[in-house]
Order: C-alpha cells, then sequence, then structure tokens
C-alpha cells in the first residue's frame, strides 16, 4: 500500500480486534514496537562487560522536569542549574494566563500571573527565558495546547536569532486540544477552528522544521479525569485520527509525504501506581497505533509507525496525608514506563512528593531528577532485552485491553469522531462518570489509598514539620512587576507594524491559508500573547466545553443505612426548616484554573444528596460568580481553585457578595491550599477549607449541610454524615 490514506468512509476500527503477540525481527529477537529511542543515532550502543558476558546497554530515555514560576528570568535560572544536574531536556510550564490566552493585564488573570508556571508575553519574554541556552542543542518540550503555535513562533525566532538551523531544532509542542475540552480546561476556540490551527501547524513543522513534534497526543489528564485504561487509550487514539484525517484533507501535504506526518505524531501519557496494568497499557497503545497507522493511513515504513512517547507519572495519586509516601509511588509509577524496553518511553519527568500540598521547591525537583538518574546508570535495567517477552500474563492483559480499546474506538467513530463526541459531551460525561465510580471505592475503602483511608497513624513527619517552608511560594508582588514590564513592551514596540500584522493574521485566519506565516510576522513585530489571541476569538469565537455533570450517573447508592442517605435526610430537612424547595448550591471556578475534576465530583455528590446544583463550568470572575449566586438565590457558594490563586480571588468573592447584600451565605473552598493560607481565608469570612487529604465527598456535603445550618441560625442536626 502507498501511504495514501484510506477514505474517510471507510470503517475504523475494524469489527475484529486485532491480533496479540510480539513482534519479531528478522534476527528471531524481540523488536521494541514502540520504538523507545534508546539506542544511539548511528545505531550503535554502549557495551557493558560483566564477569564473563558482554552486554549491550541502551541510553537512557530524556530526562525532564516539568519547571517555570514567576518570571523568565527566575526559570531561566532554574533551568540552568537544572541541566547543571544532569536533566538531559527542558519541559516548560507556562503560567495559565500565558495557556489561554490573555496577557497579565486582564481582568481574568488577576492572581494567576506566574504561579503554575513561567508567564510569556511576547518575543521578549522568550528571550529572556532561553537566555544562555543554545536551542539548537537542546530537546525542549513545552505544554501548551491553546496557543501552541504562537509559544513555537516565539521559540522560532528566538532560535533565529541564536544563529540556530531552524530544521536542527527538537522538541515538541503538547498542542493536543481535545484533551483540554474534556480534563485541564485551556481551551480558547471551538473545535473546529483549533483543529485548524493544529493542522496548520504539524504541515508547517514537518515541511521547516522536520525534527520537532508538533503533536503530543496526551492521555495524561485523561486518566487524572477519571479515566480507565481503556478509555485513556481510545479517548488518545480517537484524537490522533481526528488530527490525522484533518491533516489528510487539508491537502496541504502530499499523499507520498504523509508518512512524514505520522512520524512526528508523539504522544503524552500518565503511569498510575497499578504498574502492571500501565506497562501494559503501553504495549497495547503501541500495537493498536502500529494497526491505525498501517490499515487507515497506508505507511508502510515500519519506523515511520513507531509509537514515540513520553510520560510524567501520576500527579493524582500524591497524597496529602503522609506525603513521603509519594516517593514510592512515583518510583512504582516509573517503572511501569521503564521496565519493559518493548513499551518504554523516550522521555520521562517525575513530579515532587509535595506537589499536594503546594509548589515544589527547586531541590524537591532535584530528588525526583535523582531517582531517574538512579535507575538509569545504578541499576541493570538497560542492560537487557525485555524481560516481559513471552509472558502469558503479560499478553493475555494486553490483548483484553487491545480488544476493549477497538470497540469503544468504534463507538466514537460512529458518532463522527472524536470532535463530534467531545461537542456532544459523551467523552466528558464518561470521565465524569468514571471519575465519579473511583471515588466512591476510594470512600468505601475498596480501592486502599495508604496513609488516607488505612494506616492513617503516623509519626511526625520531618519534611512537613515546618509545612509554611516544605513548598515554594511565588510573590504576590510579582504579578504587578510583570505587568508593568508588559507595558513597557507595548509602548517602546513598533506599534505600526504590531496592528497590520495583527490585520494581516486575522485575514489569513477568515480565509483559508496556513496561519504560521502571519503568526511568526506577530512575533517579529512584538504582538502580545493576548493581542494574538484576541484577534484569533474575533474571527474564531470562544468556546464553552460541556461539564459532563448532569450526565453522570449515579455513583454512590443512597439506600437506608448508608453514608449519603443520611445526608440525604439533613439535605431535606434544613430545606423544610428554610422554607424552601430544595438547597441550591452554587459550585464555581474563578480565575483561570482548568482543572475541574473536585469541582465536577463535588457537583455531582451534590446533585446525588438532594441539592439543585448550579454550576456553569470554569474560567469565570469573581464578579460573575456572585452574580449567578445572587440571581440563583443559593444558599451556599463552593470554590474550587488549585492554581494557588486563591488568596487573590477568594477575598474579592466575599467582598462583592457583602456588597450585593449576599455576606450571610456561606463560602466554602477548596483546593491545593497551605495551612498559612487556609487559616487566612477562615479569617477573611470563609466557612471551611477543603484540601486533598478531605477525600470523602459525601462527609464534605455533609459538612456543607452543617455550614448553612449554622448561617441560617438553625439548630445542629444529630444526623451522622
Amino acid at each position: 500500500m502507498s501511504t495514501r490514506a484510506r477514505s474517510a468512509s471507510s470503517r475504523w476500527p475494524p469489527r475484529k480486534a486485532w491480533a496479540c503477540g510480539t513482534r519479531r525481527s528478522a534476527r528471531g529477537t524481540s523488536t521494541p514496537s514502540t520504538g523507545s529511542g534508546t539506542s544511539d543515532p548511528d545505531g550503535r550502543t554502549p557495551r557493558v562487560r560483566t564477569n564473563m558476558t558482554e552486554r549491550h546497554k541502551d541510553r537512557p530515555w530524556l530526562m525532564r522536569t516539568y519547571a517555570g514560576h514567576s518570571t523568565a528570568e527566575a526559570s531561566n535560572a532554574l533551568y540552568r542549574r537544572n541541566l547543571a544536574k544532569g536533566q538531559t531536556g527542558l519541559s516548560v510550564a507556562f503560567d495559565l494566563p500565558t495557556q489561554t490566552g490573555y496577557d497579565p493585564d486582564h481582568v481574568l488573570a488577576r492572581g494567576e500571573v506566574g504561579r503554575v508556571g513561567v508567564p510569556v508575553s511576547h518575543l521578549g519574554d522568550m528571550r529572556r527565558l532561553f537566555q544562555d541556552i543554545p536551542l539548537e542543542q537542546m530537546n525542549t518540550s513545552m505544554t501548551i495546547n491553546a496557543t501552541a503555535m504562537w509559544l513555537l513562533a516565539l521559540y522560532e525566532v528566538v532560535a533565529e536569532e541564536q544563529g540556530a538551523d531552524i530544521a536542527k531544532l527538537s522538541g515538541t509542542t503538547q498542542n493536543d486540544i481535545v484533551k483540554e475540552y474534556l480534563s485541564r480546561g485551556t481551551h480558547v476556540f471551538p473545535p473546529g477552528p483549533s483543529l485548524r490551527l493544529t493542522t496548520d501547524m504539524i504541515t508547517y513543522t514537518v515541511a521547516h522544521i522536520p525534527k520537532w513534534n508538533p503533536i503530543n497526543i496526551c492521555s495524561y489528564h485523561l486518566q487524572e479525569a477519571g479515566a480507565t485504561p481503556v478509555q485513556e487509550i481510545a479517548y488518545a487514539m480517537s484524537t490522533a485520527i481526528a488530527v490525522l484525517d484533518a491533516v489528510r484533507d487539508s491537502g496541504q501535504v502530499p499523499p507520498e509525504k504523509f508518512g512524514d506526518v505520522v512520524a512526528r505524531i508523539s504522544f503524552f501519557v500518565n503511569a498510575g501506581v497499578r504498574f502492571i496494568e500501565e506497562m501494559c497499557k503501553m504495549r497495547a497503545f503501541g500495537r493498536i497505533w502500529e494497526q491505525v497507522t498501517r490499515e487507515r493511513y497506508g505507511v508502510e515504513n515500519p519506523k515511520q509507525r513507531r509509537f514515540r512517547y513520553g510520560v510524567q507519572v501520576n500527579s493524582l495519586g500524591l497524597t496529602e496525608a503522609q506525603p513521603e509516601n509519594n516517593i514510592q509511588r512515583i518510583v512504582l509509577e516509573m517503572l511501569a514506563v521503564t521496565l519493559s524496553k518493548d513499551a518504554r518511553a523516550r522521555a520521562v519527568q517525575l513530579p515532587a512528593w509535595n506537589e499536594a500540598l503546594g509548589l515544589p521547591r527547586p531541590w524537591d525537583q532535584q530528588w525526583s531528577l535523582r531517582i531517574q538518574q538512579v535507575l538509569a546508570h545504578e541499576s541493570d535495567l538497560l542492560e537487557y532485552e525485555d524481560i516481559f517477552a513471552g509472558s502469558h500474563v503479560i499478553e493475555a492483559k494486553v490483548g483484553a485491553l487491545v480488544e476493549e480499546c477497538l470497540a469503544e474506538m468504534a463507538r466514537i467513530e460512529e458518532m463522527g469522531g472524536a470532535m463530534a463526541a467531545v461537542e456532544s459531551g459523551y467523552l466528558k460525561a464518561q470521565l465524569v462518570s468514571s471519575h465519579a465510580e473511583r471515588r466512591a471505592r476510594i470512600e468505601a475503602g475498596e480501592e486502599k489509598i495508604v496513609g488516607v483511608n488505612c494506616y492513617e497513624s503516623t509519626e511526625p513527619n520531618p519534611l512537613t514539620a515546618d509545612l509554611d517552608t516544605a513548598i515554594m511560594t511565588v510573590d504576590p508582588d510579582n504579578e504587578a512587576g510583570v505587568v508593568r514590564a508588559l507595558h513597557r513592551w507595548r509602548d517602546e514596540r513598533d506599534e505600526a507594524r504590531a496592528q497590520e500584522s495583527l490585520s494581516a493574521l486575522k485575514k489569513a485566519a477568515a480565509g483559508d491559508t496556513n496561519l504560521f506565516a502571519a503568526t511568526l510576522e506577530c512575533a517579529r513585530a512584538g504582538v502580545t500573547t493576548g493581542e494574538w489571541s484576541w484577534a484569533l476569538r474575533d474571527v474564531f469565537g470562544e468556546f464553552r466545553a460541556p461539564t459532563g455533570v448532569s450526565g453522570a450517573p449515579l455513583a454512590v447508592t443512597a439506600e437506608a443505612g448508608t453514608p449519603l442517605a443520611a445526608v440525604r435526610a439533613k439535605v431535606e430537612r434544613t430545606a423544610a426548616d428554610l422554607g424552601t424547595g430544595r438547597l441550591r448550591l452554587l459550585v464555581g471556578k474563578p480565575g483561570l484554573d482548568g482543572h475541574s475534576n473536585g469541582a465536577e465530583q463535588i457537583a455531582v455528590r451534590a446533585r446525588d444528596a438532594g441539592f439543585e446544583v448550579v454550576y456553569q463550568g470554569i474560567r469565570l470572575t469573581p464578579e460573575q460568580i456572585v452574580t449567578a449566586a445572587v440571581a440563583e438565590d443559593v444558599h451556599c457558594v463552593g470554590l474550587s481553585i488549585l492554581s494557588g490563586s486563591h488568596a487573590e480571588l477568594v477575598p474579592d468573592v466575599l467582598r462583592r457578595l457583602r456588597e450585593t447584600g449576599g455576606g450571610d451565605i456561606p463560602v466554602i473552598v477548596g483546593g491545593i491550599i497551605p495551612n498559612a493560607d487556609a487559616a487566612a481565608l477562615r479569617e477573611a469570612g470563609v466557612a471551611s477549607v477543603f484540601t486533598p487529604k478531605d477525600f470523602g465527598i459525601t462527609e464534605i456535603i455533609g459538612r456543607i449541610v452543617d455550614e448553612i445550618r449554622t448561617a441560617n441560625k438553625l439548630d445542629p442536626l444529630e444526623v451522622p454524615a
């Protein structure tokens, strides 16, 4: 077959599941079906001499640390320190305004600047971010999606200014917008225009930056949003099919060059603590990708069909309770993607032990890097062929995963593909439901979390003896400095050139021209991140993704004698005492934090407990939340913030409630909130603060009812929650 794709009307995946089996090379030895990339570029590998034998040792995977904070200057210093410690690639964390296309002086950026990553507002910031780091020699991963084209354009211009050969640049832009609609929430534009941006970026890089991975199909956040291994594989593969179909149908790549496009598609996955299952998941990923690229797209070159992936191990499973246990969780999760040669990651980045507490310090990140280095350089892991080859246990598990995944992919295909399944709300509802089921198992003790719902007694932890110094904090004055620098940049640029480039970008967006050339000119002209995004918003519009809450089925029963039945009784009694039909709870996510998993689970459980729930999704201003609370006459406001902006945004909500006559409405807050901040929030008037240690959702709903009764001067109910 040629590399010409099969027609869009062809059924995919086929009804019959693909047969399992280890792929063999001509020499009869096991061949890495995932293209793990562990050998030297020239095909040679280091030799290891032991007693009487001589073995080849594979090169280690790329070792990265997901990092960035405060300012471009501070992040640059951090990157150079990490590289000096032996890190072999960069992984850039951008702050939420940069990810969602806002400048630091926008109202929605308040409290978010430099919190979860580095702010990059224009070319000057990108220059400072990579100062004294030769980009031609670097492999850089950028976790950026809606604004991926913009950030890659800035990166390319900085590389040009360094004198780099653009064709030699290597790295990855995540650029997977589908999972943003489902889990992470940094989408900006509707699915159609977003897919166009992705398509234009892929076709540009294949032609001009051939070593770059223009998209990293990302199932990582799907798992954090509740995806089972089957959902994680099926949704990621369906996304890849949607992207490849769009590139093929755009006509920008000749059929004979389509294999080059397939060869640059990479994946970014999550590895949980069930590391045998996770390793089997990676083998299943590779086998399905082999089938998709060969049968649907006719790619004959096996190198172009390799399943290439990087990984960050699971942050969802990190606990605030007994956080020292997170180290062994991280190690087990890393083994899932390194232990098996045939399913080994090309790049690995590990979270820090204290990420459930707050922003990790450089020392914490160094600890995670050393974990990788000990495994790669002190153990004999890289000296052997795949140690699971021929295992009937592994083969049976992989085969079952492949069969189930193909069935789910067929279901999505019948809906019209991944984009249609996003717009209908099917994918989001499935994830919310899966997550609710998992949380219910944890609460019931069926799924054990050491230190959380079992083995809870503990000795004092010296690592967290002073919680306020066990994490890194961002100076609140940092935001004002970034805003001042942005204003200076605007004042000093060639304004006429900037506006002319924005007009050209809008014109290109209104037509069908590839948008990368116009984006490059915007970068060179000094346009800002917000200006680039707003120019495209003017043409494409914005998109609010389905929340998935209304479609989520009941996850916890309310039969007599159950905890949920007791809470339902409290809800009904309190509603009767207040003379209202039902208690009303507003669940709000102020600011730009798009991680809505916790908010969705609270909304679903509150609904099941008898509340009328008002939940409008992510990215709301304090003013919008207060307006909705007053208009809906709610009995409680629940705010969910994981980005660190609680200190700025929660007091604003409280103030606005008081000004509109809603000061007696109790406000509760949930998120990753340090102890000192929690105390300050309670002093400011917050009724209750919930953090990751509060894993019992039904109990939380019961406590919300208690706060409503207290706020309305009702006697406590002697009904156990």
